[in-house]
Protein backbone atom coordinates (compact mmCIF):
# COMPACT_ATOMS: atom_id res chain seq x y z
CA UNK A 1 0.00 0.00 0.00
CA UNK A 2 1.56 2.90 -0.79
CA UNK A 3 1.11 6.30 1.01
CA UNK A 4 -0.15 9.50 -0.72
CA UNK A 5 2.69 12.29 0.58
CA UNK A 6 0.29 14.74 -1.05
CA UNK A 7 -2.02 14.74 1.92
CA UNK A 8 -2.12 17.03 3.93
CA UNK A 9 -0.68 16.45 7.67
CA UNK A 10 -3.59 15.75 10.38
CA UNK A 11 -3.59 18.15 13.12
CA UNK A 12 -2.89 16.65 16.72
CA UNK A 13 -5.49 15.32 18.98
CA UNK A 14 -5.90 16.92 22.50
CA UNK A 15 -6.04 14.75 25.09
CA UNK A 16 -9.71 14.48 26.70
CA UNK A 17 -10.20 16.60 29.16
CA UNK A 18 -9.66 14.71 33.06
CA UNK A 19 -12.75 14.30 34.78
CA UNK A 20 -13.61 17.34 37.48
CA UNK A 21 -13.13 15.03 40.60
CA UNK A 22 -9.92 13.25 39.05
CA UNK A 23 -6.55 13.15 41.40
CA UNK A 24 -3.28 13.06 39.74
CA UNK A 25 -1.41 10.12 39.97
CA UNK A 26 1.72 10.97 42.36
CA UNK A 27 5.10 8.69 41.80
CA UNK A 28 5.37 6.84 44.83
CA UNK A 29 9.09 8.49 45.12
CA UNK A 30 7.88 11.75 45.43
CA UNK A 31 5.63 11.19 48.07
CA UNK A 32 7.84 12.85 50.59
CA UNK A 33 8.96 15.68 48.55
CA UNK A 34 5.10 16.31 47.50
CA UNK A 35 3.52 15.85 50.64
CA UNK A 36 6.23 16.28 53.75
CA UNK A 37 5.63 14.56 56.75
CA UNK A 38 2.31 12.32 55.65
CA UNK A 39 4.56 11.78 52.84
CA UNK A 40 6.95 9.58 54.90
CA UNK A 41 3.91 7.68 56.34
CA UNK A 42 2.89 7.40 52.99
CA UNK A 43 5.90 5.96 51.32
CA UNK A 44 5.93 3.53 54.76
CA UNK A 45 2.85 2.13 54.42
CA UNK A 46 3.76 1.64 50.69
CA UNK A 47 6.50 -0.54 51.01
CA UNK A 48 4.92 -2.59 53.92
CA UNK A 49 2.00 -3.45 51.62
CA UNK A 50 4.73 -4.48 49.23
CA UNK A 51 7.01 -6.08 51.42
CA UNK A 52 9.53 -4.10 51.12
CA UNK A 53 10.92 -3.94 54.66
CA UNK A 54 14.41 -3.67 54.17
CA UNK A 55 16.43 -3.70 57.07
CA UNK A 56 13.37 -3.05 59.31
CA UNK A 57 13.42 -6.54 61.41
CA UNK A 58 16.88 -6.93 61.87
CA UNK A 59 16.85 -2.99 63.41
CA UNK A 60 14.02 -4.15 65.79
CA UNK A 61 15.16 -7.67 66.20
CA UNK A 62 18.71 -5.92 67.72
CA UNK A 63 16.84 -3.95 69.83
CA UNK A 64 14.79 -6.40 71.11
CA UNK A 65 18.00 -8.91 71.99
CA UNK A 66 19.44 -5.73 73.62
CA UNK A 67 16.26 -5.31 75.79
CA UNK A 68 16.17 -8.94 77.03
CA UNK A 69 19.36 -9.72 77.67
CA UNK A 70 20.18 -6.64 79.17
CA UNK A 71 17.22 -6.74 81.73
CA UNK A 72 18.59 -10.54 82.52
CA UNK A 73 21.93 -9.26 82.79
CA UNK A 74 23.30 -5.71 83.32
CA UNK A 75 26.72 -6.28 81.94
CA UNK A 76 25.38 -7.11 78.66
CA UNK A 77 25.56 -3.43 77.72
CA UNK A 78 28.71 -2.62 79.94
CA UNK A 79 31.63 -1.56 78.08
CA UNK A 80 33.98 -4.54 78.28
CA UNK A 81 31.48 -6.93 77.11
CA UNK A 82 30.52 -4.10 74.06
CA UNK A 83 33.34 -4.12 73.24
CA UNK A 84 34.00 -7.29 72.52
CA UNK A 85 31.20 -8.15 70.91
CA UNK A 86 32.81 -5.73 68.17
CA UNK A 87 35.71 -7.55 68.14
CA UNK A 88 34.15 -10.79 68.29
CA UNK A 89 31.76 -10.06 65.06
CA UNK A 90 34.89 -9.12 63.14
CA UNK A 91 36.19 -12.89 61.43
CA UNK A 92 32.83 -13.94 60.42
CA UNK A 93 32.03 -10.74 59.35
CA UNK A 94 34.65 -11.00 56.81
CA UNK A 95 33.55 -13.90 56.10
CA UNK A 96 29.84 -12.95 55.90
CA UNK A 97 30.79 -10.06 53.22
CA UNK A 98 31.91 -12.61 50.62
CA UNK A 99 28.96 -15.23 51.06
CA UNK A 100 26.64 -12.67 50.60
CA UNK A 101 28.36 -12.03 46.64
CA UNK A 102 27.70 -15.51 46.42
CA UNK A 103 24.00 -15.29 47.46
CA UNK A 104 23.34 -12.49 45.56
CA UNK A 105 23.88 -14.55 42.13
CA UNK A 106 20.99 -17.22 44.36
CA UNK A 107 23.98 -19.92 45.17
CA UNK A 108 25.80 -20.83 47.77
CA UNK A 109 29.12 -21.63 48.82
CA UNK A 110 29.65 -24.48 51.64
CA UNK A 111 33.28 -24.09 51.58
CA UNK A 112 34.10 -20.88 53.06
CA UNK A 113 34.43 -22.71 56.44
CA UNK A 114 36.94 -24.86 55.24
CA UNK A 115 39.06 -22.38 53.43
CA UNK A 116 39.04 -20.02 56.46
CA UNK A 117 40.72 -22.64 58.35
CA UNK A 118 43.00 -23.89 55.66
CA UNK A 119 44.39 -20.09 55.08
CA UNK A 120 45.50 -19.52 58.74
CA UNK A 121 46.98 -22.95 58.82
CA UNK A 122 49.20 -21.84 55.36
CA UNK A 123 50.05 -18.99 57.69
CA UNK A 124 51.03 -20.84 60.79
CA UNK A 125 53.09 -23.08 58.77
CA UNK A 126 54.86 -21.00 56.37
CA UNK A 127 55.85 -18.31 59.22
CA UNK A 128 56.38 -21.29 62.06
CA UNK A 129 57.43 -23.68 60.51
CA UNK A 130 59.31 -22.26 57.77
CA UNK A 131 60.24 -18.72 59.01
CA UNK A 132 58.62 -17.06 55.76
CA UNK A 133 58.17 -13.64 56.33
CA UNK A 134 54.40 -12.82 57.84
CA UNK A 135 53.64 -10.06 55.55
CA UNK A 136 54.48 -12.25 52.34
CA UNK A 137 52.62 -15.98 54.41
CA UNK A 138 49.50 -13.40 54.83
CA UNK A 139 49.96 -12.91 50.62
CA UNK A 140 50.30 -16.57 50.24
CA UNK A 141 46.79 -17.23 52.42
CA UNK A 142 44.73 -14.64 50.80
CA UNK A 143 46.33 -15.53 47.50
CA UNK A 144 45.14 -19.23 48.28
CA UNK A 145 41.50 -18.44 49.27
CA UNK A 146 41.04 -16.37 46.10
CA UNK A 147 42.21 -19.89 44.12
CA UNK A 148 40.13 -22.15 46.32
CA UNK A 149 36.98 -19.72 45.55
CA UNK A 150 37.98 -19.49 42.03
CA UNK A 151 38.72 -23.38 41.37
CA UNK A 152 35.01 -23.87 42.68
CA UNK A 153 33.64 -20.90 40.33
CA UNK A 154 35.50 -22.72 37.53
CA UNK A 155 33.52 -26.27 38.07
CA UNK A 156 30.10 -24.20 38.89
CA UNK A 157 30.46 -22.06 35.92
CA UNK A 158 32.41 -23.50 33.16
CA UNK A 159 31.54 -27.13 33.54
CA UNK A 160 28.17 -26.98 34.60
CA UNK A 161 28.20 -28.53 38.22
CA UNK A 162 26.08 -27.42 40.80
CA UNK A 163 27.43 -25.43 43.37
CA UNK A 164 25.66 -26.60 46.20
CA UNK A 165 27.81 -30.19 45.23
CA UNK A 166 30.84 -27.81 43.81
CA UNK A 167 31.75 -26.83 47.34
CA UNK A 168 30.18 -29.44 49.35
CA UNK A 169 33.17 -31.05 48.59
CA UNK A 170 35.36 -28.52 48.71
CA UNK A 171 34.43 -27.96 52.18
CA UNK A 172 35.35 -32.09 52.86
CA UNK A 173 38.67 -31.69 50.85
CA UNK A 174 40.17 -28.30 51.91
CA UNK A 175 39.52 -29.59 55.43
CA UNK A 176 41.56 -32.64 54.95
CA UNK A 177 43.88 -30.93 53.29
CA UNK A 178 44.29 -28.77 56.26
CA UNK A 179 44.77 -31.26 58.61
CA UNK A 180 47.66 -32.60 56.65
CA UNK A 181 49.63 -29.65 56.75
CA UNK A 182 48.57 -29.16 60.62
CA UNK A 183 50.62 -32.67 60.77
CA UNK A 184 49.84 -34.64 63.66
CA UNK A 185 50.13 -32.66 66.26
CA UNK A 186 47.33 -30.19 64.73
CA UNK A 187 47.84 -27.13 66.51
CA UNK A 188 50.49 -24.61 65.87
CA UNK A 189 50.72 -21.15 68.03
CA UNK A 190 51.64 -18.43 65.92
CA UNK A 191 53.32 -15.25 67.19
CA UNK A 192 50.59 -13.20 69.20
CA UNK A 193 52.50 -10.02 68.67
CA UNK A 194 53.07 -10.00 64.92
CA UNK A 195 50.97 -8.88 62.63
CA UNK A 196 47.99 -11.38 62.37
CA UNK A 197 48.25 -12.05 66.38
CA UNK A 198 47.22 -7.97 66.65
CA UNK A 199 44.34 -8.18 64.16
CA UNK A 200 42.36 -8.85 67.35
CA UNK A 201 44.21 -7.95 69.92
CA UNK A 202 45.56 -4.23 68.80
CA UNK A 203 43.85 -1.10 69.97
CA UNK A 204 44.43 3.01 69.13
CA UNK A 205 44.38 4.25 72.60
CA UNK A 206 44.21 7.37 71.58
CA UNK A 207 40.36 9.02 71.53
CA UNK A 208 40.57 10.95 68.57
CA UNK A 209 41.17 7.63 66.49
CA UNK A 210 37.41 6.30 67.80
CA UNK A 211 36.44 10.26 67.23
CA UNK A 212 38.12 10.92 64.17
CA UNK A 213 36.40 7.55 61.95
CA UNK A 214 33.51 8.68 63.46
CA UNK A 215 33.32 12.14 61.78
CA UNK A 216 34.99 10.63 58.74
CA UNK A 217 31.88 8.07 58.42
CA UNK A 218 28.95 10.96 59.47
CA UNK A 219 30.95 13.64 56.81
CA UNK A 220 31.24 10.85 54.00
CA UNK A 221 27.42 9.44 54.10
CA UNK A 222 26.04 13.55 54.13
CA UNK A 223 28.65 14.72 51.19
CA UNK A 224 27.49 11.46 49.79
CA UNK A 225 24.02 11.79 49.75
CA UNK A 226 23.87 14.93 49.34
CA UNK A 227 25.71 15.15 46.09
CA UNK A 228 23.87 12.43 45.02
CA UNK A 229 20.65 13.95 45.67
CA UNK A 230 21.82 16.42 43.32
CA UNK A 231 23.16 15.09 40.62
CA UNK A 232 19.28 12.89 40.32
CA UNK A 233 17.52 16.24 40.98
CA UNK A 234 19.46 17.66 37.75
CA UNK A 235 18.84 14.60 35.84
CA UNK A 236 14.66 15.03 36.77
CA UNK A 237 14.77 11.94 39.06
CA UNK A 238 13.36 11.43 42.40
CA UNK A 239 15.08 11.82 45.04
CA UNK A 240 15.48 12.21 48.76
CA UNK A 241 14.97 16.42 50.39
CA UNK A 242 17.70 17.85 52.35
CA UNK A 243 15.66 17.30 55.71
CA UNK A 244 15.84 13.22 55.19
CA UNK A 245 19.21 13.64 54.34
CA UNK A 246 20.12 15.17 57.49
CA UNK A 247 17.65 13.30 59.48
CA UNK A 248 19.75 10.19 58.30
CA UNK A 249 23.00 12.12 58.94
CA UNK A 250 21.46 12.60 62.66
CA UNK A 251 20.39 9.37 63.34
CA UNK A 252 24.02 7.90 61.88
CA UNK A 253 25.92 10.42 64.16
CA UNK A 254 24.00 9.14 66.91
CA UNK A 255 24.86 5.76 66.11
CA UNK A 256 28.47 6.23 65.58
CA UNK A 257 29.19 8.32 68.26
CA UNK A 258 27.87 6.43 70.41
CA UNK A 259 29.77 3.36 69.29
CA UNK A 260 32.64 5.78 69.52
CA UNK A 261 32.47 6.55 72.97
CA UNK A 262 32.26 2.97 74.64
CA UNK A 263 35.68 2.45 72.27
CA UNK A 264 37.33 5.04 74.37
CA UNK A 265 35.85 4.51 77.97
CA UNK A 266 37.31 0.75 77.47
CA UNK A 267 41.13 0.80 75.58
CA UNK A 268 40.49 2.61 72.27
CA UNK A 269 39.39 2.06 68.65
CA UNK A 270 40.15 -1.58 67.94
CA UNK A 271 42.16 -2.54 64.52
CA UNK A 272 39.88 -5.50 63.73
CA UNK A 273 36.45 -2.91 63.99
CA UNK A 274 38.23 -0.34 61.67
CA UNK A 275 39.54 -2.63 59.12
CA UNK A 276 36.14 -4.22 59.07
CA UNK A 277 34.81 -0.88 58.33
CA UNK A 278 36.74 0.22 55.30
CA UNK A 279 35.72 -3.35 54.18
CA UNK A 280 32.40 -2.84 54.53
CA UNK A 281 32.33 0.61 52.65
CA UNK A 282 34.70 -0.55 49.72
CA UNK A 283 32.56 -3.45 49.26
CA UNK A 284 29.62 -1.91 48.76
CA UNK A 285 31.01 1.21 46.60
CA UNK A 286 32.26 -1.78 44.57
CA UNK A 287 28.41 -3.70 44.54
CA UNK A 288 26.20 -0.23 44.21
CA UNK A 289 28.68 2.22 42.10
CA UNK A 290 30.51 -0.05 39.50
CA UNK A 291 29.18 -1.56 36.65
CA UNK A 292 31.08 -4.92 37.93
CA UNK A 293 28.44 -4.68 40.71
CA UNK A 294 25.61 -4.12 38.64
CA UNK A 295 26.03 -7.24 36.79
CA UNK A 296 26.34 -9.05 39.75
CA UNK A 297 22.44 -7.89 40.52
CA UNK A 298 21.48 -8.85 36.97
CA UNK A 299 23.04 -12.29 37.47
CA UNK A 300 20.81 -12.55 40.71
CA UNK A 301 17.97 -11.29 38.78
CA UNK A 302 17.88 -13.48 35.56
CA UNK A 303 20.99 -15.39 33.84
CA UNK A 304 19.20 -15.76 30.85
CA UNK A 305 18.58 -11.85 30.39
CA UNK A 306 21.91 -11.31 31.09
CA UNK A 307 23.50 -13.62 28.61
CA UNK A 308 21.50 -11.91 26.15
CA UNK A 309 22.70 -8.46 27.63
CA UNK A 310 26.37 -9.43 26.70
CA UNK A 311 27.45 -9.79 30.14
CA UNK A 312 30.07 -12.54 30.40
CA UNK A 313 28.31 -15.29 32.97
CA UNK A 314 31.08 -17.74 33.07
CA UNK A 315 33.64 -14.74 34.23
CA UNK A 316 31.26 -13.01 36.66
CA UNK A 317 30.43 -16.17 38.30
CA UNK A 318 34.06 -17.21 39.10
CA UNK A 319 35.19 -13.91 39.81
CA UNK A 320 32.39 -14.39 42.82
CA UNK A 321 33.31 -17.27 43.78
CA UNK A 322 37.05 -16.31 44.10
CA UNK A 323 35.93 -13.17 46.22
CA UNK A 324 34.52 -15.23 48.88
CA UNK A 325 37.56 -17.25 49.18
CA UNK A 326 39.47 -14.85 49.53
CA UNK A 327 37.09 -13.21 52.48
CA UNK A 328 37.35 -16.38 53.84
CA UNK A 329 40.57 -16.59 53.91
CA UNK A 330 40.88 -12.85 55.57
CA UNK A 331 38.50 -14.66 58.17
CA UNK A 332 40.53 -17.54 58.70
CA UNK A 333 43.80 -14.87 59.84
CA UNK A 334 41.58 -13.44 62.30
CA UNK A 335 40.21 -16.35 63.32
CA UNK A 336 43.88 -17.23 63.81
CA UNK A 337 44.48 -14.14 65.44
CA UNK A 338 41.30 -14.70 67.86
CA UNK A 339 43.43 -18.09 69.13
CA UNK A 340 46.93 -17.33 68.72
CA UNK A 341 47.37 -20.54 67.05
CA UNK A 342 46.03 -22.65 63.82
CA UNK A 343 44.29 -25.95 65.07
CA UNK A 344 42.33 -28.76 63.77
CA UNK A 345 38.93 -27.50 65.04
CA UNK A 346 39.21 -23.95 62.80
CA UNK A 347 36.35 -23.38 60.50
CA UNK A 348 34.59 -26.36 61.90
CA UNK A 349 31.63 -26.40 63.90
CA UNK A 350 28.82 -23.92 63.58
CA UNK A 351 30.64 -21.58 61.48
CA UNK A 352 29.68 -21.93 58.30
CA UNK A 353 26.02 -22.03 59.72
CA UNK A 354 26.83 -18.54 61.31
CA UNK A 355 28.14 -17.03 58.03
CA UNK A 356 25.08 -17.77 56.16
CA UNK A 357 22.74 -17.20 59.19
CA UNK A 358 24.55 -13.44 59.40
CA UNK A 359 24.03 -12.64 55.48
CA UNK A 360 20.29 -13.87 55.48
CA UNK A 361 19.19 -12.60 59.16
CA UNK A 362 21.41 -9.31 57.83
CA UNK A 363 18.82 -8.66 55.09
CA UNK A 364 20.21 -10.78 51.66
CA UNK A 365 17.61 -12.88 50.13
CA UNK A 366 18.66 -16.59 49.44
CA UNK A 367 17.23 -16.55 46.41
CA UNK A 368 19.38 -13.82 44.75
CA UNK A 369 19.56 -10.41 43.28
CA UNK A 370 19.18 -8.44 47.02
CA UNK A 371 21.07 -7.86 49.39
CA UNK A 372 24.32 -5.64 50.09
CA UNK A 373 27.62 -5.88 51.97
CA UNK A 374 26.11 -3.87 55.39
CA UNK A 375 24.18 -6.33 55.81
CA UNK A 376 27.10 -8.61 57.29
CA UNK A 377 27.45 -6.01 60.04
CA UNK A 378 23.67 -5.89 60.90
CA UNK A 379 23.48 -9.55 60.66
CA UNK A 380 26.80 -10.67 62.69
CA UNK A 381 26.07 -8.19 65.52
CA UNK A 382 22.58 -10.23 65.80
CA UNK A 383 24.45 -13.44 65.75
CA UNK A 384 27.08 -12.16 68.08
CA UNK A 385 24.75 -10.37 70.75
CA UNK A 386 22.91 -14.01 70.77
CA UNK A 387 25.79 -15.81 71.54
CA UNK A 388 27.00 -13.02 73.99
CA UNK A 389 23.83 -12.91 76.16
CA UNK A 390 23.54 -16.38 76.01
CA UNK A 391 27.62 -16.97 77.49
CA UNK A 392 26.52 -14.38 80.21
CA UNK A 393 23.58 -16.57 81.29
CA UNK A 394 25.79 -19.38 81.42
CA UNK A 395 23.44 -21.32 78.56
CA UNK A 396 25.27 -24.29 77.22
CA UNK A 397 26.48 -24.07 73.44
CA UNK A 398 23.40 -26.71 72.21
CA UNK A 399 20.96 -24.69 73.19
CA UNK A 400 23.00 -21.38 71.68
CA UNK A 401 22.88 -23.07 68.37
CA UNK A 402 19.29 -23.85 68.39
CA UNK A 403 18.23 -20.55 69.40
CA UNK A 404 20.41 -19.41 67.00
CA UNK A 405 18.97 -21.63 63.90
CA UNK A 406 14.90 -20.89 65.14
CA UNK A 407 16.36 -16.95 64.71
CA UNK A 408 17.63 -18.13 61.17
CA UNK A 409 14.69 -20.04 60.26
CA UNK A 410 12.12 -17.13 61.19
CA UNK A 411 14.46 -15.06 59.12
CA UNK A 412 14.49 -17.31 56.24
CA UNK A 413 10.12 -17.48 56.25
CA UNK A 414 10.23 -13.94 56.36
CA UNK A 415 12.43 -13.62 53.04
CA UNK A 416 10.15 -15.83 51.59
CA UNK A 417 7.06 -14.19 52.26
CA UNK A 418 8.54 -10.78 51.83
CA UNK A 419 9.14 -12.39 47.99
CA UNK A 420 5.77 -13.78 47.53
CA UNK A 421 4.71 -10.18 48.68
CA UNK A 422 6.78 -8.38 46.37
CA UNK A 423 5.72 -11.24 43.41
CA UNK A 424 1.73 -10.21 43.96
CA UNK A 425 2.62 -6.32 43.92
CA UNK A 426 4.60 -6.87 40.27
CA UNK A 427 7.97 -5.74 42.31
CA UNK A 428 9.82 -8.91 41.89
Amino acid sequence: MSIDKTDPVQPPVDAPAAAPDAVAAVDPRLLVREQGFAGYIGEFKRKIRAGDLGALPVVVGLFVICAIFQSLNSAFLGVENLNNIFVAMVATGMMTVGIIFVLLLGEIDLSVGSASGLSGAIFAVLTISHGVNEWLAIGASLVGGALIGALHGFFFARIGAPAFAVTLAGLLFWNGFMLQLLGANGTINIDDEGVVGKLTTYNFSDVSAAYGLAVVAVAGYFLSAFFGARRREAAGIPSRPLSEIILRTVLLAIAVFGVAIVFNQDQGLPLAVLLFAIVLVGSDFLLRRTAYGRKIFALGGSVEASRRAGINVTAIRVSVFAIAGFFAAIGGLFWASKIAAANQSAGAGDLLMNVIAAAVIGGTSLFGGRGRTWNALLGVLVITSIQYGLALEGIAPAIQQMITGGVLLVTVVIDAVTRKTQKTAGRA
